[in-house]
């Protein structure tokens, strides 16, 4: 999923608050903000950092897994899947 940008001068957080507020919010693009003519800070919505973060921390993980794999630190699935019943039953007490 590609998000839209928008580039706009940092006296807009100022003066615009409520504009970008609801760029980001309704509209899901990213504002980005800038300082003397350069790119110097993002604002999204609350709910989009919210999935960006879920997705890059399973992106790491996938990573770590990944690399796991390649250096040969693996359990046998009956293992795994154990130990993922034994987790999940506790979180049903």
């Amino acid at each position: 999923m590609l998000i839209q940008e928008t580039i706009r001068p940092s006296a807009d957080l100022r003066n615009h608050y409520n504009e970008i507020s609801r760029l980001c919010r309704d509209e899901k693009e990213a504002v980005i903000i800038t300082g003397n003519g350069r790119g110097d800070t993002v604002s999204l919505a609350y709910e989009e950092y919210r999935r960006m973060k879920a997705r890059i921390e399973l992106l790491e993980l996938l990573s770590e897994a990944d690399e796991n794999v390649k250096q040969g630190r693996v359990a046998p699935v009956e293992d795994t899947f154990r130990d993922l019943r034994t987790l999940l039953k506790g979180y049903e007490s």
